[in-house]
């Protein structure tokens, strides 16, 4: 099993960011099945002010790569993506289009 932390921000409006909250207690089926099919085994999001965190926990043979040709051929997957725009802003670092950005991990207790 692998895991990935990637880390996104929200628009700092109060109001958006409810309204992305609601959208995640009950994602869409569909959505839910795309993450699966893609190999993630399990997905959380943490959410400090408008800075988001996800840990995805996967399949030894995820690929980011595959995830991505994986939705570039589901319209429904394009339409959350889309919806969840409206609520989004990239990282100050981020490339151009680029959404959630992969972390660093830099400790563990355990290791």
């Amino acid at each position: 099993m692998k895991r990935f932390c990637l880390a996104l921000d929200l628009k700092n409006d109060s109001s958006l960011i409810a309204e992305y909250e609601a959208f995640h207690e009950k994602i869409w089926p569909e959505i839910a099945v795309s993450i699966k099919n893609a190999g993630i085994v399990n997905m959380e999001i943490y959410r400090v002010e408008n800075r988001l965190f996800m840990i995805m926990e996967t399949t030894d043979d995820f690929s980011f790569d595959k995830k991505n040709e994986m939705d570039k051929e589901n319209t429904t997957v394009q339409q959350w993506e889309e919806l969840m725009w409206k609520f989004q802003q990239p990282l100050p670092s981020a490339k151009e289009g680029e959404k959630w950005m992969l972390m660093q991990k830099i400790f563990e207790l355990n290791k």
